[in-house]
């Protein structure tokens, strides 16, 4: 083996902070990966520890409070809410050396200066936030997910290199396009999911309810996505505003 090799070929010991949706997949996603998760760093309060005691357990992993974390691993990976990022940044500036050290957010909308305050300390900041939906109840794996990335030159190639392992796909994203960016996502799944709610509203008015309207609707939907996904946009909008069928719009609009 030629000399440096093995260290290029160590995957790094990664600390996650935050043990909700997001935390819980990547915390997984990176185990599945060959990826050593040292801890799951939470808030000090105790339904913050007990799901990371809970995540923890899952995938070899230390809990630990926030005020008790001692940072020792390659990579920190901060997965909690925008506006908490600087705040548990400042919290745990102090409880490690952030020389050589890469930390990293997930915020669609912030720029990796929220971690300036770990910069300034001499750690390698980068903003990775993967184009993906993540609620209770459903844990979805990072394959093939795309991640909008912007930071420090270091700390992007590091980040890259770890998604590309968890067979996800990174690009990059200017931190003057953040906000564009993030609406972007805000329109292909939170207000997806309120056009699908006003549908269900509308099979209502047609004597349908709700958990029928779902099931019912899945099909077409699905379809659409295939449509979407193979032919475009343009090849794949069909009904009577396609057609110029007025007469049935206005039917519509009376429902």
């Amino acid at each position: 083996m030629l000399p440096g090799m093995a260290e290029k070929s160590r995957k790094q010991v990664i600390t996650i902070v935050g043990a909700g949706n997001l935390g819980y997949s990547l915390a997984r996603s990176l185990t599945r990966a060959g990826f050593r998760v040292d801890q799951i760093v939470a808030r000090d309060r105790q339904e913050s520890l007990h799901r990371a005691r809970k995540l923890a357990n899952q995938v070899g992993s230390t809990a630990v409070a926030i005020p008790r974390a001692r940072i020792t691993s390659d990579v920190i990976w901060f997965c909690v809410p925008d506006h908490a990022i600087a705040v548990t940044a400042e919290s745990l500036s102090r409880s490690s050396q952030w020389k050589n050290k890469i930390a990293v957010h997930s915020s669609g909308a912030l720029s990796s200066d929220e971690l300036d305050v770990l910069r300034k300390q001499g750690a390698a900041v980068v903003a990775a936030h993967p184009l993906m939906t993540f609620v209770r109840g459903s844990r979805p794996a990072l394959a093939g997910v795309p991640f909008g990335v912007e930071g420090d030159a270091k700390a992007v190639r590091t980040v890259r290199a770890i998604v590309r392992s968890l067979g996800g796909e990174p690009f990059a994203i200017p931190k003057s396009k953040k906000a564009a960016y993030h609406a972007w996502g805000m329109f292909t799944s939170p207000l997806l999911t309120a056009l699908l709610v006003t549908a269900e509203e509308v099979a209502q008015r047609a004597g349908i309810g709700r958990k029928d309207a779902r099931r019912r609707m899945l099909p077409i939907l699905k379809q659409t996505l295939a449509n979407y996904e193979s032919l475009g946009a343009a090849k794949s909008f069909s009904g009577p505003i396609l057609r110029g069928d007025v007469a049935t719009i206005a039917q519509h609009m009376r429902s």
